[in-house]
This record gives structure tokens, sequence and C-alpha cells, in this order.
């Protein structure tokens, strides 16, 4: 009966690789976009030139290099910022057909605001990339913001703790619509902000590093009510911009516009109902908190139950504002957890605590996917289809691009060039993307994480996503991977 069994289990198995390794170019709608994503601060360097001024990321890998696995910087990072035509000519010849970048906020405002200035040579240096990309067949996706806040509004008003930050966000995004919309067709406002309100005011393991006293990072903060106040100002500037770029340049321009979000899909640990419940729980923390507000005008329901009078009340013109602000949403996966419920703690309430769940990678002492280099990253392809799947059910099928995808490697001081794991991977969570296109989800394309070896935030140089080597001990010189030779392959059928 167990070899019976086996067998079955073993050529299940079988065919899932070969539906996997049969996936081509052909196999996706022909105007669906192939593209890898970025982001200013991991890529761009020239921290100092071009009028920038400083990001919160710039100051916090200064004053605490301990929080950064090798205490490096993002100074000057891959160097894109003079390297960006070789790295262009490698996505057109890889076959890419468009790029996800972010602009640096502090290097078109470097005061943050208006009043601080415009910095001309910042709008030339993106202007350049952008007709650079066009020119080799680009279709450029541009991220507003992506974690490197002006440390000039930090400063002077506490960043997104204050309601201020609305106008200066609209503003700024108006300066990048004018500047460069008649080429621009995508846009995105914010990129993860769960991580930016929970890693800088919940936990303060990422700039500006607010959190209670009772977490080890940092002293200053309180992560009970900060969060929610941060995520409540990061959506109403979301929805500042996009009403700007609706009522002032969409019609002329023809453009769309959205926000990117991560969210791991989540898997009941048992069936029991406490345990499908705080699955549900769980992702209604870590996705509906900002999917139900821009879709429905309102936080979820089960978070003013829990939260009560720590989570912020939209206002009538804010509702009006926030409701249905998007065209489209990106969506970041890379992984997938189990959940479990868990006593709700009666002291010190957090971000982290208040859905009252436990989520755990194991169940019956097995793993729920095989361990990336990352702690928090574990292989799980069925994942994408559940999150794609549970979005189009529960938002009205939203169009939808997968705006970050990938797996890493350890940098251990070895050429790797031989990644025969993240094309399993990509292939896998391909093959699942298409699965979900079949049953009705509206992706219109994929950008896997990351054309290049980068400055991974807190890991710093420590791990690998690039789908291009890059020698940091050699003149930051690029070396194509087996990954981007097996795009090249994948696209061109």
């Amino acid at each position: 009966m167990w070899v019976k069994v086996v067998f079955i289990l073993l050529a299940a198995l079988s065919l899932f690789h070969s539906a996997a390794a049969s996936l081509n170019r052909s196999s996706f709608p022909a105007d669906f976009f192939f593209g890898t994503a970025s982001s200013a601060y991991q890529y761009e360097g020239a921290a100092r030139e071009g009028g920038k001024g400083p990001s919160i990321w710039d100051t916090f890998t200064h004053s605490h290099p301990d929080r950064i696995s090798d205490h490096s910087n993002g100074d000057v990072a891959i160097d894109s910022y003079h390297r960006y035509k070789e790295d262009v000519a490698m996505m057109k010849d890889i076959g890419f057909n468009a790029y996800r970048f972010s602009i640096s906020w502090p290097r078109i405002l470097p005061r943050g605001n208006l009043q601080g200035g415009v910095n001309r040579e910042g709008i030339t240096y993106y202007n350049n990339l952008i007709n650079e990309l066009i020119a080799n067949g680009q279709q450029p996706f541009i991220t507003l913001f992506h974690s490197d806040f002006p440390q000039a509004l930090e400063d002077e008003y506490g960043g997104f703790l204050s309601p201020k930050i609305e106008q200066d966000f609209a503003n700024y995004a108006e300066v990048c619509f004018r500047e460069f919309g008649d080429r621009v067709k995508h846009w995105i406002t914010l990129n993860e902000p769960v991580l930016y309100s929970t890693g800088g005011y919940a936990s303060g393991g990422s700039p500006p590093n607010r959190c209670s006293k009772w977490f080890a990072n940092c002293t200053a903060g309180d992560s009970t009510t900060e969060p929610y106040v941060v995520t409540h100002h990061l959506i109403l500037a979301h929805a500042a911009a996009v009403k700007v770029y609706r009522e002032k340049f969409q019609a002329s321009q023809k453009g769309q516009i959205g926000v990117t979000l991560n969210s791991a899909w989540v898997v009941p640990l048992s069936q029991s109902k406490e345990d499908r419940e705080a699955a549900y729980r769980g992702l209604a923390f870590m996705y509906d908190w900002f999917m139900e507000p821009l879709y429905s005008g309102t936080y979820p329901a089960v978070m003013v139950n829990r939260v009560g009078g720590r989570l912020p009340k939209f206002t009538r013109r804010e509702y009006l504002m926030v409701k249905g602000s998007y065209d489209f949403i990106g969506l970041n996966y890379y992984t997938s957890t189990y959940a479990t419920s868990s006593p709700c703690p009666r002291q010190r309430p957090t971000a982290f605590t208040d859905a009252c769940v436990r989520f755990t990678t194991v169940r019956n002492g097995l793993l729920i996917g095989p361990k990336a280099a990352s702690d928090w990253l574990y292989v799980y392809p069925p994942g994408i289809q559940g999150l794609l799947e549970y979005t189009k059910e529960k938002f009205n099928n939203p169009i939808i691009y997968i705006t970050e995808n990938g797996i890493d490697e350890v940098n251990d001081g070895k050429m790797l060039l031989n990644d025969r794991t993240r094309i399993d991977y990509i292939s896998h969570h391909l093959l699942y993307l298409q699965r979900a296109i079949r049953n009705g989800v509206r992706v219109k394309g994929y950008f896997a994480w990351s054309l290049l070896d980068n400055f991974e935030w807190n890991a710093g140089y420590s791990l690998r996503f690039g789908l291009v080597y890059v020698d940091y001990k050699n003149g930051l010189k690029r070396h194509r991977k087996r990954s981007a030779l097996w795009f090249k392959i994948f696209l061109h059928q």
C-alpha cells in the first residue's frame, strides 16, 4: 500500500516539475509584462552626488551600523546611478520588456518639500534613465516611495507620524507626474507600507527606529499606537497622490496609478475553527489592513474590534478620497506561513500581537517549504495563487501586477553563478501564477526581485537576490547567473 502511495506521489511531483519546465513566454498573454524590480537606495549609490539630500536610510546605516549584518550602507550600493546604461542593455538582451524602479524622494526634493527647492540634477538623472529604458524597449514602472524618506521631513515634523505628510507627498508626486508622466504609464505610490510602519514604529528594526522601551532596539516611540497612526498617514498620502494624478494628469497622460502591498499567504495550522479564524486574522492584520481601506474606505472589521481606539478613523473627506484609490494593485509575494490561534496579551499590545495569532513554519514536524538564505523566506509556490485568488474574491478582481518575487542565497565570497534553486523558485511560482490567471485573476505582469545583487536593507550585502552576480570586490563587475540565461530562453520562446 505505502509503495503504491509513494509511487503516486512521485509521479505527481514529476508531472508538476514537467509542467513548470514547459512554461515559456507564449504561456502568458501577449500583452503581459515581464521585468525585474529595484529600489533607489538599494541600487543607485551616489549618496552625496547630484544634489541629493539625505534619507532616513542614509542616517540609519551610518548611525546604527550594528543593525546591518555586515555593517555596510548604500553610499555606493551597486552604482546604478552611473552604470544604468549597462544594466538597461542587459535587460534588453535577456528579453524583459519592463523595469520597476523607485525614485529617491530626496534626490528630487533634497529638503523633502517644495519650499526646499526642486533638484534639477535629480530630474535630469531620472529623465535619462526613463529615456534609456524606452529606447531599449523597457516600459518604466515607477515607485514614488520605497523606504528612503527625506531626513529633513523626519527632523521637521516626525515624518509619517504627522498629518502634514499628506500634502508634502502629494506635492512630491505632482513634481514627478509633471516631469516624467509624458513617458511613464504605470505609477506606484508606495512600496510595502506594512513593513515601513511595523519595522520603523513597532519593532524599531529599521528607520526611523522608533518603538516602545521594552524592545531592545530603541527607547523612543510607542509600539501600541504609532504603527496605526503611521499606516493611516501612509494611506492618506497614497490617496492624495492618486487624487492629484487623476485630477491633473491622467486624462492627458493616459497612465495608471496603484500601490504595491506585500503579504505572506497564511495557511491554517489545522482545520479547526480556531486556526481557520487565526489565518483569517493574520491575513487581515498583514494585508487587509491596507487593502480594505483602499477598496471600501474603512479598516477591516476584525481590526476595528481588536485594536479599538488605537486605530484611527477616516473622516468623511478621507473616506471619499481613499475609497477606490487605485487602478491596479501591486503584490510582492515571497513566502507563506502557518497560523494558529494565540492568547491575546493583556499588557503591552502591539501591531504584532493585536491579531492574537502565532505564526509558524512547521506543521507535524515538517516545514511549510524549503528554507532560503533569509530566516523569513520559506519556499511555498502555491501561496502566490492563494493570495491572488483571495484578492480576486474579496476585492472585486482588481488588475494586479506581481511587483516582486524572488529568492536569495548567502554571499559566502564565492562567485555562485549556477543558481538552479532560483530557477526552480521562479518557474514554479510562474506555474501557480498562470493557474491563477486561468481561474480569472487579472494579473498583467511579473517582476522578479531582482536583476542584480544589491544592498538588502538590514542584511546589507550578505544576501544575494540577483539574476546577475555583482562582484563587490572587483569594481562591481556584473556576471550573469544561470537564472538570467534561463530567463533569456524563457522569454524568447
